[in-house]
């Protein structure tokens, strides 16, 4: 059996190969599955998604129409599959429940320091011989408060980082974290750790109750010298009310891994071309402010994780088994 995998990074490649090879044959492609991909997957029956890859009614419609039964997606994230459809469908759809938190935390932590530090702007400069110390200026983080929103594994690894800068803790989430708790975490309300964080991490899923979880009202509350950072899903920060706090000249440094429309623009080189989304155009020119492409996962120890649980997925699923990564066809209740 061949499977066919969409969106592989070249990095990415050689670890899929070896992880498929005892097992079925895998034909990797580096197109993401759009609509006007999806026509490549007939005959497949299983295949392999990345994390922004469009599984909406038309592409899903149009895997079902050529004989695609499974979808095994290489993220934990799932707001991209319209799982309603893909169950009238029959599909199978799984997931990556869980890799390394450590490798999305310890990234957290980098874009934190590299705006709290002015590490790109510092190293631009010494690429041109000016090593002038004016405008780098950060602040040590010891005593000051970090905000951690979402305290589950990989909030619990970034609160454990930010322990050991000696930082002064608030958290929120629908649960508290008893390990979060024994560190010295206090859990507050949103408007509370909003006021009083100098350092917000966000690390909450995205649904439709957390969309633009961080919009207008939300930016406005923190202060005015606060760092953010968002290395979860980008449609938990309202962009545009973001950039009118920037232009405004509000934040110490804003890192962000992650963007609301960053389908068809991550991981693609778009260095030739004109970008016509206006609001990241504008976004990446303010000097405080760090912009990557979704890689915060990308560890050799979290992609290997992923690529394992996926080919796990795959042989489950051929097996005719059950796992927590299936999420649809959904467990009975009970």
């Amino acid at each position: 059996m061949e499977i066919l995998a969409f969106g592989v990074q070249a990095d990415e490649r050689p670890l899929i190969e070896k992880a498929f090879a005892p097992h079925h044959d895998i034909r990797c492609l580096d197109v993401f599955l759009t609509e006007d991909t999806a026509p490549i997957a007939a005959g497949y029956e299983a295949i392999s998604t990345s994390v922004n890859a469009i599984l909406d009614n038309r592409v899903l419609q149009t895997l079902a129409a050529g004989g695609t039964q499974m979808i095994a997606q290489r993220s934990t994230g799932f707001n991209n599959i319209d799982l309603q459809v893909a169950e009238r469908l029959g599909l199978t759809v799984a997931r990556v429940s869980s890799y390394s938190p450590y490798s999305v935390a310890e990234f957290a932590w980098t874009l934190a320091m590299a705006v709290n530090r002015r590490i790109v702007r510092a190293s631009n400069r010494t690429r041109d011989f000016d090593f002038r110390l004016d405008g780098l200026m950060g602040r040590d983080l010891r005593g000051r408060t970090a905000g951690v929103l979402g305290t589950g594994k990989i909030g619990e690894a970034f609160t454990r980082i930010a322990h050991g800068f000696g930082m002064n803790l608030l958290g929120w989430d629908v649960a508290e974290n008893p390990a979060c708790v024994r560190l010295g975490m206090k859990y507050v309300d949103k408007d509370q750790l909003f006021a009083e964080s100098d350092l917000i991490s966000l690390h909450v899923p995205l649904l439709p109750a957390t969309r633009h979880l961080i919009g207008a009202a939300a930016l406005r509350a923190m202060k005015d010298d606060a760092i953010l950072v968002n290395s979860s899903r980008g449609g938990l920060i309202d962009t545009e009310a973001l950039v009118a706090e920037l232009r405004a000249g509000r934040f110490t440094g804003v890192g962000l891994d992650v963007y609301e429309a960053e389908a068809g623009l991550f991981f693609l080189d778009k260095s030739l071309e004109v970008v016509e989304d206006d609001t990241l155009a504008r976004l990446v020119t303010f000097p405080n402010v760090v912009v990557t492409s979704h890689q915060a996962y990308y560890t050799e120890d979290a992609v290997g994780q992923i690529v394992e649980a996926t080919v796990s997925n795959v042989l489950d699923y051929f097996a005719g088994r059950r796992s927590e990564n299936v999420l649809v066809p959904a467990l009975p209740a009970g």
